[in-house]
């Protein structure tokens, strides 16, 4: 796959967490949150709680699921710019936890939605 295919996949599969995302009763407070610490995908809010969304986009589990590629150093990556973007905002009366949506496929894309995925 090209990386112009590659890019245009994730920004489908983005499109597409976002769309379930609003359907199951969240509210997008972001996209794309740039800070100097990383990027966050989609940033919703629900109930009392800010969630931190990475979604992760595979063809296939051949290489293991979309998960699988949230490691160590990209949970800390999310975790400094939740905190910049916490901070940034003042929220203080709410929760935040951080959840992956994978979605995987060539055609019919699936989705699955970890919630409370790390800490």
């Amino acid at each position: 796959m090209s990386r112009e295919n590659i890019k245009t996949m994730g920004k489908r599969a983005e499109d597409l967490a976002a769309y379930f995302l609003i359907k199951d009763g969240y509210e997008i407070l972001e996209r794309n949150f740039y800070s100097r610490f990383g990027e966050i995908d989609i940033i919703v809010t629900k109930d009392d709680f800010v969630v931190f969304v990475e979604v992760k986009y595979r063809r296939n589990d051949t290489h293991g699921t979309p998960s699988m590629a949230v490691n160590f150093r990209k949970q800390e990556k999310m975790k400094k710019t939740a905190l910049h973007y916490i901070g940034m905002h003042e929220i203080v009366d709410k929760d935040f936890r951080f959840d992956i949506i994978e979605v995987m496929g060539a055609h019919e894309l699936r989705l699955k939605h970890i919630d409370n995925a790390f800490h």
